[in-house]
């Protein structure tokens, strides 16, 4: 009986150490869907919209559309999620083109037409290259980042080592650890997880107003992780958590709330802020 025991356990410990290592070599796979698209590809929108290249000190060749208006009111930096490329996440554009802000959308190393090796300090950089060129263009104080779910990881550090005139924040976690715990608890992430995205610490450092939309009944990330970053942002800030209470994770937009604080908060001024966490 005890060797039947010890036999069990052996096995699961066996099972155990094979799906720690199967997720640290597949974890990429995971955390970033990406869709290719060759170097010919031409995209079709209703509106006008350029190409950006962008070349990095790696070699990495990087891709952006960027949407102008006609006089313009101000830019969005669109940092995307996990999955798909510009051909899916450039239909969002009108969301803020509508309210004339010219839009920038980067595609992340593998995505779309850019290239390069993944890792989190590339990641970041990169978002800053791309910050730093539309800032250029439209002028910092003019800018809003804009971080939806994955892309909220690369939104904050750059609100902390810039100056933009707005952080948003659509369905965001406070750190990768949260959303991997969220999704199987058991496995020892602190020591399989590449890629960490502490927001909740990077967030700390910013300075310029923030806007965190939530749903309540978000199944990829836990409304516990958004309320822990909305925690973590400085007593002094600006901030405001506006949740959705049968929210999901990608529905948000198609409320009329989330149109009009947007609305809000784009226009001159960014609107009156508060600071309950209730929403």
């Amino acid at each position: 009986m005890t060797l039947f025991v010890l036999s069990t356990l052996g096995l699961l410990a066996l099972v155990y150490l094979g799906v720690c290592l199967f997720y640290w070599w597949f974890q990429e796979k995971f955390i970033f869907v990406r869709f290719p698209l060759p170097a010919s590809y031409k995209f079709q929108f209703k509106q006008p919209f350029e190409e950006w290249l962008l070349e990095r000190p790696d070699g990495a060749a990087l891709h952006a559309l960027h949407f102008p208006v006609e006089r313009p009111a101000g830019a969005v930096l669109y940092l995307h999620g996990n999955t798909g490329s510009l051909r899916r996440w450039g239909k969002r554009a009108p969301r803020f083109t509508s309210l004339r802000h010219a839009v920038l959308m980067p595609d992340y190393r593998g995505y779309g037409k850019s290239t390069g090796r993944l890792s989190e300090a590339a990641l970041h950089a990169d978002a800053l290259a791309w910050f730093d060129k539309l800032a250029a263009m439209y002028g910092e104080g003019n800018v809003v980042v804009y971080g939806r779910s994955l892309g909220t990881g690369m939104a904050v550090p750059i609100a902390a080592e810039r100056k933009p005139r707005a952080l948003v924040l659509e369905s965001p976690f406070a750190n990768m650890l949260d959303v991997a715990r969220h999704y199987l608890a058991i496995l020892p992430y602190r020591w399989l997880l590449k890629y960490r995205f502490r927001s909740d610490m990077a967030i700390k450092r910013v300075k310029c107003p923030v806007y965190i939309f939530h749903g309540k009944r978000d199944p990829l990330v836990p409304y516990g992780s958004a309320l822990r970053l909305y925690a973590a942002i400085p007593s002094e800030v600006p901030r405001e958590l506006i949740t959705f209470a049968r929210g999901f994770h990608s529905d948000l937009a198609g409320y009329p709330r989330f149109r009009r604080k947007l609305r809000t908060i784009l226009a001159p001024g960014g609107g009156p802020l508060v600071k309950d966490p209730k929403g």
